[in-house]
């Protein structure tokens, strides 16, 4: 499989599954754009990486949670490398907090940076892969969650059943323009994001033993599904999520 001649960009990209995505994309030839909001020495670093796999890089600092940063954002993927192929919308935020607890500042700020972010970077994507032909891929990087209820993260789980929708619907419309939407599902995944429980080894034994597999997922197992889905051998996968979660959802006690 190769991705050599083609451009992606990934949004959050300089830390956890986002930066293990940009690896497994550079691995296979492509060039790439790191979105980041914070750590400009971690993207530095990042860069340096993928120079070192012989493909171009370029970091851009853009809150994907605003219209004008992701038309911004977009833009420069067409300076730098003159087209964009692939679209990777992995940015996210949660807050942990119930129906009952959630303000609406952390309301917004879920919804904002996961949903509103993938539908705009989709709609942004799919105009500049159309305007220069050839079609596209984008992929939207979702959760269990989008089906699978979270007590106690609300927000979050209302933003990923969204992507759901989005990924859905955007895949059928944009069907016509060959541009293919997908969506990939994690599971449990060794992240910053759940530093706390991992950190803990009750929680972590609990945790892992609700996993069919038995342990949590590496970033790189979930980057290698995005590059599947980048490449041709993906060509008729379109408005679905795959889901990599060990067996998580299907998990049972046996009753």
């Amino acid at each position: 499989m190769t991705l050599k001649g083609k451009v992606a960009v990934v949004t959050g990209g300089n830390s956890g599954i986002g930066k293990a995505v940009v690896l497994a994309l550079a691995e296979q030839g492509a060039s790439i754009v790191i979105d980041y909001i914070a750590d400009e020495r971690a993207t530095e670093d990042l860069e340096q990486q993928v120079r070192d796999l012989g493909d171009q890089v370029i970091g851009v600092e853009a809150d994907v949670s605003k219209v004008e940063d992701l038309e911004r954002l977009v833009a420069k993927a067409v300076d730098a490398f003159g087209r964009l192929d692939v679209m990777v919308n992995n940015a996210g935020v949660e807050t942990r907090t119930s129906v009952l607890d959630t303000t609406e500042e952390q309301y917004a700020k879920v919804l904002d940076i996961n949903l509103k972010s993938a539908f705009f970077g989709t709609q942004l994507a799919a105009k500049q892969m159309i305007a220069q032909g050839g079609g596209g891929r984008i992929i939207n990087m979702t959760s269990v969650h989008e089906d699978w209820p979270m007590p106690g993260n609300t927000a979050y789980c209302l933003s990923k059943g969204g992507m759901r929708m989005l990924t859905r619907t955007a895949g059928v419309e944009l069907a016509p323009h060959d541009i293919l939407v997908v969506g990939v599902g994690p599971g449990a995944v060794d992240t910053p994001i759940n530093k706390a429980t991992v950190a803990d080894p009750a929680q972590l034994s609990k945790l892992d033993a609700a996993i069919p597999i038995g342990r949590l997922a590496q970033p790189e197992e979930i980057a290698s599904v995005v590059a599947f889905l980048a490449g041709a051998g993906a060509s008729y996968l379109t408005a679905t999520t795959i889901f990599a979660d060990g067996g998580l959802m299907h998990s049972s006690p046996g009753l």
